[in-house]
């Protein structure tokens, strides 16, 4: 997913931000999928692009077999039925002038669903499985909290029945209490509807509580991916080990060995060539600043993959 910079009166192409740059992976049914990164990286970007709200520059993203990229009429109505997107901020995400019903229940509208009473029931049905009641119905988004907010959210996208549910870093506005109350509701309704997550977030903490597959993003780029368990204890990326040293220790006694990265992250607008973590890797070589590593088996494991010509390995 490339964008373009234009300048000048007419507008002519002055560079190019690779914000999403020769990314590959896969999700199978009933995963959840952690996708973790610093911010800017774009995990974001990449969750808009699989819902259909930001345009692709090259390549495919096949659903169910059939590539959804570029879709239009009544498939693109398909897509946006079976794939949902929960944003991360739940008050921005609704609509101020319309009543709960009437924001989970303009799914069921839209697609044919439902109709007259058929939809007040399907809303109140799942209203009430997300922790509401019938008074909660006909209120305002203005009178909810923000976890109130998300499960509000999460009632809209599953009225739907989806099959995928982009997460985009959900409980990253909230309290830690509330966060907890959100996660847990989260993986119920996983087991209960059968769903598939793709859960975005920069809190390795809720993607280890999450997820049972991890895909690490650095500028635009996937550079690790494999099982949880995998990921958090046989690292073979060296920015994965960065991000996994900046967790604490629950043990006050470990004394806390954070890796401290120098410099900056360079800039998405035309990356330099070879590896994107070369200018801030603590062990890079020269091969690494001219030939960028393919993301592929480093090890004994064929389902963890890291893009490093030096991986580490135990």
């Amino acid at each position: 997913m490339h964008f373009p910079i234009r300048e000048g009166f007419l507008m002519h192409h002055h560079a190019t931000v690779k914000a999403v740059n020769g990314l590959s992976f896969m999700l199978n049914r009933g995963d959840v999928f952690g996708l973790v990164g610093e911010s800017g990286c774009g995990k974001t970007t990449l969750g808009r692009a699989v819902v259909g709200l930001a345009p692709v520059t090259d390549g495919e993203i096949y659903f169910n077999d059939q590539n959804i990229v570029r879709l239009s009429g009544r498939a693109a109505y398909q897509r946006a039925r079976h794939i949902q997107l929960i944003f991360q901020d739940p008050y921005s995400s609704l609509h101020p002038r319309k009543t709960v019903c009437d924001l989970v229940g303009v799914g069921l509208k839209l697609h044919g669903l439902a109709e007259g009473y058929q939809i007040d029931e399907k809303v109140l049905a799942m209203l009430k499985r997300v922790g509401f009641s019938l008074e909660h119905m006909y209120r305002y988004a203005h009178e909810f909290s923000g976890g109130q907010r998300q499960r509000i959210a999460l009632a809209r996208a599953l009225v739907l029945q989806p099959q995928l549910l982009i997460l985009d870093e959900p409980t990253s506005a909230l309290d830690v209490s509330v966060q907890a109350q959100i996660l847990n509701l989260l993986k119920e309704l996983h087991r209960e509807f059968n769903l598939t997550y793709l859960f975005i977030s920069h809190d390795l903490g809720v993607v280890r509580y999450m997820s049972n597959r991890i895909g690490v993003m650095y500028l635009g780029n996937m550079v690790e991916t494999g099982s949880t368990r995998d990921v958090f204890q046989q690292s073979q990326h060296p920015y994965t080990r960065v991000l996994l040293s900046s967790l604490p220790s629950l043990d006050p006694d470990t004394p806390h060995h954070g890796i401290i990265l120098e410099g900056d992250p360079p800039t998405p607008i035309d990356p330099p060539p070879g590896c994107p973590f070369a200018s801030r890797c603590p062990e890079v070589k020269d091969r690494c600043r001219i030939d960028q590593p393919e993301l592929k088996q480093r090890g004994n494991n064929s389902t963890h993959l890291a893009a490093c010509h030096f991986p580490y390995m135990d």
